[in-house]
């Protein structure tokens, strides 16, 4: 889980506020974002009979080997819906044609009223209010090799032998299940210098994608993506080996690491369903989200049903597809919140808490059950000093279920490459039922610590 600065200083405050009791938002000089939720989406009921029109050849060739049938959920929003919006002289940020909104940025917050008026526009929420948004980190261009500066260790896994260890990985890996094969998706907040680091010399890269600064480099800003990266895809003996060395990696950014504003949830969308355009079999993510630089934006604890949240109906939505999704459960658990962060309510998904290297729940890691009474986290894993690669090359020690959460995911992705024949859900359900606690789950480790090897065993039975 990513922690951030807030930003909510009184000037601030005082301006939503405002909003609030006028119902509109003052023209101040900054501008607005603003989810667009649709009544429909505009299209034919038979466009679902040519998907060819609008899936890529991966995505076709995903759901064909997963069994998922093509939806009107997989249609774009209409061509001639997205100009009538745009025409307001309002600007398009994104948009889901799994939720069948979009995200427009208006310098002039009263143009959202004409958007409002229109008959395929359903409300409007404000998700973002601010000036530069598009102000995208800066790279350089030094592109060499970073390598540890400490010292090289015996053991093939290097620093990261214990994190592996804990979940009986490398008996797997003993049989060549390394992910070879498996498409994976990393959404983060960035993954500065991961095309310079040595762990990442053999990486298998499908691409990079960025959603917050549409085509910037997604290599510079925030290492929180590299960090995670290295725990699944660093590849250097003696140093350190990740959980799933030999997958092929795609990268997306989608957190703005300078606030906290719902238009995150949006990106996340445009995240999943680019990784979904492209036929990934995995998604992992450590990002989470229930508080906002938007007070009236908040969830509450009643939310955390998996099917409140937009970013839960999202995460929801891709499950559906077949995406096998890793999710961190969030370090709020010494905290006021104290629960699972969103999306990590969802139900068809494996959410990752935290223990330390006795087995004892970490004390930051969120806690379940969720407000529908089901199991959160669904598993623990290794949180608390773990071996992560920074973007300087080195090894340094973490703390936080944003690591635990790729730790369980490489792993997961050897296991589905080991049980193909096997769904998203099950091959969590199996996780779930090998696991150290599988007979008592409680709200603090869910399930238990993962035996990969055992259930690679029990999935053959």
């Amino acid at each position: 889980m990513i922690d951030r600065k807030k930003y909510h200083i009184k000037l601030f405050l005082w301006m939503i506020g405002l909003a609030v009791a006028a119902n509109v938002w003052a023209d101040t000089g900054k501008s607005y974002c603003f989810r667009v939720y649709l009544k429909d989406k505009g299209v034919a009921a038979n466009a679902i009979e040519t998907p060819e029109a609008f899936l890529s050849a991966e995505a076709i060739a995903r759901r064909n080997k997963r069994f998922i049938e093509v939806t009107a959920s997989d249609v774009p929003i209409s061509p001639v819906y997205v100009d009538a919006i745009l025409s307001t002289g309002c600007q398009l940020v994104t948009q889901s044609k799994w939720m069948s909104t979009l995200v427009v940025e208006c310098a002039d917050s009263m143009l959202i009223e004409q958007v409002k008026r229109l008959p395929m526009v359903d409300s409007v929420a404000c998700v973002w209010i601010g000036t530069d948004r598009l102000n995208a980190d800066i790279c350089t261009d030094d592109k060499s090799l970073l390598a540890p500066s400490v010292e090289k260790l015996p053991d093939e896994y290097g620093y990261g032998q214990q994190q592996i260890e804990m979940l009986n990985g490398i008996q797997l890996h003993n049989l060549g299940r390394r992910g070879q094969g498996m498409r994976v998706a990393v959404i983060d907040a960035g993954f500065h210098h991961a095309d310079r680091i040595k762990a990442f010399a053999s990486l298998n890269l499908l691409g990079t994608h960025n959603i917050v600064f549409p085509g910037g480099n997604v290599f510079c800003g925030s290492e929180h993506g590299t960090e995670v990266l290295s725990c699944l895809a660093s590849n250097l003996p003696g140093w350190m080996i990740g959980t799933a060395p030999e997958a092929s990696y795609l990268l997306i950014k989608s957190e703005d690491m300078r606030a906290e504003f719902p238009v995150e949830e949006d990106f996340w969308a445009a995240a999943i369903e680019y990784a979904d355009s492209v036929g990934v079999d995995v998604v992992t993510t450590s990002v989470g989200y229930y508080e906002f630089d938007i007070p009236k934006a908040n969830y509450s604890h009643s939310d955390l049903d998996g099917k409140t949240a937009f970013i839960s109906c999202v995460a929801s939505k891709a499950a559906s597809k077949g995406i096998l999704i890793f999710c961190c459960a969030g370090n709020e658990g010494n905290l006021p919140w104290e629960k699972v962060s969103f999306p990590g309510d969802v139900a068809d998904i494996l959410t990752v808490g935290a223990v330390t290297q006795d087995m004892e729940r970490c004390a930051f890691s969120s806690t379940g059950f969720t407000a529908d009474l089901r199991v959160k986290p669904d598993v623990v894993a290794l949180g608390q000093g773990v071996a992560v690669i920074d973007a300087q090359g080195d090894v340094r020690r973490v703390n936080g279920t944003s690591y635990s959460t790729p730790i369980v995911a490489g792993l997961g992705i050897c296991l589905w490459q080991s049980l193909h024949w096997l769904s998203n859900t099950e091959i969590i359900e199996l996780i779930r039922q090998t696991a150290s606690q599988a007979n008592r789950p409680d709200v603090e480790k869910g399930y238990g610590v993962p035996d990969f090897f055992k259930a690679y065993r029990k999935g053959l039975e």
